[in-house]
């Protein structure tokens, strides 16, 4: 109940994005008997689900410096870094390395006593090693080159998640011929691990902490968004960069062979979870490159915030573009206000979806593959998981999250129309179209 109600109240104050409220333990780490707990060479080890389409995947990271930006969340007159990775269509797989699903660095972080794993999903501190876990990206593989370029899908995480808590939809989209771009935003992302080995954490529970009145709470609101749209919109430009032939890496870094060239960023479409999902639809509205966008599980509500929609305008100003909610039980553009107001401002094709039987937006993170095993390996009780991501099951959920995903940008950066989003059917049995 501890670990719900400082979720809930988080969210409720940083515009519906789930975060670390305070680095106390959760109740469902105080429910773990000592016993349960693995000893230091019996951590759980961890597997994503592999991607379902017909490509070999790539990945590589790259450290992106804006020059033109000071960094907003910091007191010194820094420029604002990002850390992205690149998934994409690969061959010659053999010879290149699987890439982690996490660094070292923002592992060690992440499944720490101070690190979200267990602040915010209640993971019992160092009994995962995050580390040991390995995607289906072989790193710095070639890029499979096709007929025409290839369409580019951007992915922004909740606050106060990395940019990897997404991997199990983000590589399979890139199996199925796409380039999808993960972004971490420094300072909001729960950490950020740079070439350097220097390890950036959150720093939203510090400011949350020192704010006392509601314009407190919009303006460090009015932060997080402002600076997420910046974010993308910089990783817009310097993909430019790198289709044209420019290594837009801090550190010169080799490009995987065959990337040159590869990008049809005409074709470039976003999604994200909770604040994710609010920052792609603000970003479409903001820049017309991004022509199709995704929102799973972000809403702007907010009890103290003078004025919520204020820092999501798109609400009022509505999308001229296709664009999809994924909700849950308890959200949709019926039940949500501003749901309902870009739903009745908007002229662009847009359909709204509830996962049935799932529960917050950590029904779309990879906590619904990871935390079932966690479960299992460290003997917690049932409640670990429902209490993040409901009563739906996870190898279904996880199913039929990359089937909408996919199916939403094949119609609409492809052209490749399976009517898959057109109403109900057998092959989205946990799917509710909301009409």
């Amino acid at each position: 109940m501890v670990r719900k109600l400082r979720t809930a109240l988080f969210a409720s104050l940083i515009v519906g994005c789930v975060t670390v409220a305070s680095a106390a333990p959760s109740s469902a780490s105080r429910d773990v008997a000592p016993q349960a707990r693995p000893r230091a060479d019996e951590s759980a080890r961890l597997t994503l689900p592999a991607p379902t389409g017909r490509h070999p995947v790539g990945t590589v990271d790259l450290h992106l410096i804006d020059r033109s930006r000071i960094d907003p969340w910091t007191a010194t007159q820094a420029h604002r870094e990002l850390m992205i990775s690149l998934w994409y269509p690969a061959r010659e797989v053999g010879r290149f390395p699987r890439a982690p699903h996490m660094t070292p660095g923002a592992a060690a972080h992440f499944g720490s006593a101070a690190g979200v794993g267990a602040s915010l999903y209640g993971i019992p501190a160092g009994s995962v090693d995050f580390a040991a876990t390995r995607t289906s990206g072989h790193r710095g593989a070639p890029v499979a080159r096709h007929e025409r370029p290839l369409p580019v899908v951007l992915y922004s995480p909740g606050a106060g998640d990395p940019r990897t808590w997404g991997t199990a939809l983000v590589q399979d989209l890139a199996s199925r011929g796409y380039v999808v771009v993960t972004i971490d935003h420094p300072y909001d992302a729960s950490e950020v691990e740079f070439p350097d080995g220097r390890v950036v954490g959150t720093l939203l529970p510090q400011l949350f902490e020192q704010a006392q009145q509601p314009d407190d709470f919009q303006r460090l609101g009015a932060r997080v968004f402002d600076t997420r749209v910046a974010d993308t919109r910089f990783v817009l430009d310097q993909l430019a960069a790198l289709d044209r032939g420019t290594n837009p890496d801090a550190e010169g870094r080799p490009l995987p062979r065959g990337v040159v060239g590869a990008l049809d960023l005409h074709r470039t479409g976003m999604f994200g979870v909770s604040a994710g999902g609010l920052t792609a639809f603000q970003a479409m509205s903001e820049d017309s490159r991004i022509r199709a966008a995704i929102d799973m599980g972000g809403s702007i509500e907010s009890p103290i915030m003078p004025d919520p929609i204020q820092l999501w305008p798109v609400a009022r100003r509505g999308l001229d573009r296709p664009f999809m909610f994924v909700g849950d039980p308890g959200t949709d553009h019926h039940q949500t206000p501003s749901w309902r107001m870009l739903w009745d401002d908007s002229s662009g094709w847009h359909v709204d979806l509830r996962l049935d039987d799932a529960k917050s937006e950590d029904s779309y993170k990879d906590t619904v593959p990871l935390l079932p095993q966690i479960a299992r390996q460290l003997g917690l009780p049932d409640s670990f998981v429902t209490e993040a991501i409901g009563s739906i099951e996870p190898t279904r959920a996880v199913r039929t999250e990359r089937t909408l995903v996919a199916a939403f940008f094949d119609r609409w950066l492809r052209g490749r129309d399976g009517h898959v989003l057109d109403g109900p059917s057998p092959r989205l049995r946990d799917v509710t179209f909301v009409p």
